[in-house]
């Protein structure tokens, strides 16, 4: 059951990642975006020093949301919302990196310091985020993999 749970997260991230590509083209983290940005203040702070846009926003509150989605034909737990929070963690993290080997205008050769701008902080050949999340999304799924049983 794990391994479906952790292909399907590996699937939606590629679909979305397509998807991404399509909507930002070569201008990352949807700089030349129609929508509003906040690029000073508290928000970018929290933003790990990017600029806040509309697209990102609603696309999180939406992604949250459809991963919510088995809450509604079962029972809410804590260890459902580990597994569902771990999900999207997991999923977010595996999309970003699938964005840049997807597409065409960067590749992987160009997944590197210095050629991405919202990336600010590295640690060795990934984006410092990448370390943070990934193991905060593994911790959440193996707190949270005894609900698997229950979807």
């Amino acid at each position: 059951m794990l391994i479906g749970y952790l292909a399907f997260m590996i699937f939606m991230a590629f679909i979305l990642a397509l998807w991404e590509i399509q909507i930002e083209g070569k201008d990352g983290w949807a700089a030349n975006s129609p929508g509003w940005r906040i690029e000073k203040g508290w928000p970018v702070k929290l933003a790990g020093g990017r600029p806040v846009t509309g697209y990102h926003f609603y696309m999180t509150i939406f992604m949250i949301v459809i991963v919510h989605l088995p809450v509604f034909f079962t029972q809410w737990t804590w260890q459902l919302e580990c597994l569902l929070l771990g999900f999207y963690i997991g999923m977010m993290v595996t999309e970003d990196f699938l964005w840049f080997v997807l597409n065409p205008h960067f590749g992987i050769r160009n997944f590197r310091k210095g050629k991405i701008w919202w990336h600010k902080q590295w640690w060795g050949p990934v984006p410092a985020l990448y370390w943070y999340l990934l193991p905060i999304a593994g911790i959440l799924i193996f707190f949270g993999r005894t609900a698997l049983d229950s979807i």
